[in-house]
């Protein structure tokens, strides 16, 4: 994984895709940046930046993804690896669904992903800093850079789909604590249904995160 770091930048996600689009794909790539002015949030929301977090996104071809995940489940295979990651590191971070990073009972990052034809893009933030106090920060200092390299280790290894969903639909209990946003409303998860695709039944609706 090639990894180019920033001083600044709107959104690492949106770089990325520009300059795939100017350049083509020849190979994975990460774009990280000390601060990002316009960061790109779940459900077309902001997210917002302050320097000193972590902020990546990175491309990879779909052939180099495990053969048994589907892109409905993407963001939930990447933010779960770099869970582990974290973990590993001495972190207390838990996975909410689908794609939320929490610290105890508050938020402090997510994952969104996307996908063209042959490619898929997944954006990480992460806070290290202090944002407000709706929001939490990561309970363990990292390089940045370091915690990058470990994570796109653990991504080429190409963990099947299978053995993190077995991890991940254990630790989805703690998500029913919570409510996560559903056709723009506000839903508990408490009654939720996990499936092994990794999208949820409630109220008799299959719902997948789609993001």
């Amino acid at each position: 994984m090639e990894i180019i770091n920033l001083k600044e930048v709107d959104s690492t996600h949106t770089y990325l895709k520009e300059l795939i689009k100017k350049d083509g794909f020849t190979n994975a790539i990460c774009v990280s940046a000390d601060y990002q002015s316009n960061g790109i949030g779940s459900r077309g929301n902001s997210w917002e930046g302050k320097e000193g977090n972590l902020f990546f996104s990175f491309v990879i071809s779909k052939n180099d993804l495990p053969d048994d995940l589907q892109l409905q489940s993407a963001s939930i295979y990447f933010s779960y690896i770099l869970k582990e990651v974290l973990q590993s590191q001495g972190s207390k971070l838990w996975l909410k669904w689908p794609n939320d990073f929490y610290i105890d009972n508050k938020k402090i990052g997510g994952t969104i992903t996307t996908a063209t034809k042959d490619l898929l893009y997944c954006g990480i933030g992460l806070n290290l800093e202090h944002i407000n106090s709706d929001f939490g920060v990561l309970d363990i200092k990292i390089d940045k850079m370091y915690i990058l390299k470990l994570y796109f280790k653990s991504l080429e290894k190409k963990s099947s789909w299978k053995e993190i969903f077995n991890y991940f639909q254990i630790e989805f209990q703690k998500s029913r604590k919570y409510k996560a946003t559903i056709e723009n409303k506000k839903i508990s998860l408490e009654n939720a249904i996990l499936n092994s695709d990794g999208s949820i039944q409630i109220d008799d609706k299959k719902v997948f995160s789609l993001r």
